[in-house]
């Protein structure tokens, strides 16, 4: 799943060198945090959060499968 969110990300950010996620896994939960450069957290959130949700959306489709929930955090 990881792997999954670097690469969606990588395909949006300019300076992937800079793209930092944090896997926390709880008993029902496993919380991504994701940290980019300064310059490129509006590029990841995108327009009124669409792009963010979109990769919300992909995820949780993903591990639908496992039954626990996903959340995926922007950290700045």
């Amino acid at each position: 799943m990881k792997n999954l969110l670097r690469y969606i990300i990588e395909a949006v950010v300019d300076e992937k060198e800079d793209i930092n996620i944090n896997e926390v896994d709880g008993e029902k939960t496993t919380i991504f945090e994701v940290k980019v450069s300064d310059s490129d957290v509006g590029k990841l959130i995108g327009k009124k959060g669409r792009t963010i949700n979109a990769i919300r959306t992909i995820t949780k489709a993903a591990q639908n499968k496992q039954d626990k929930k996903v959340m995926v955090e922007v950290l700045q």
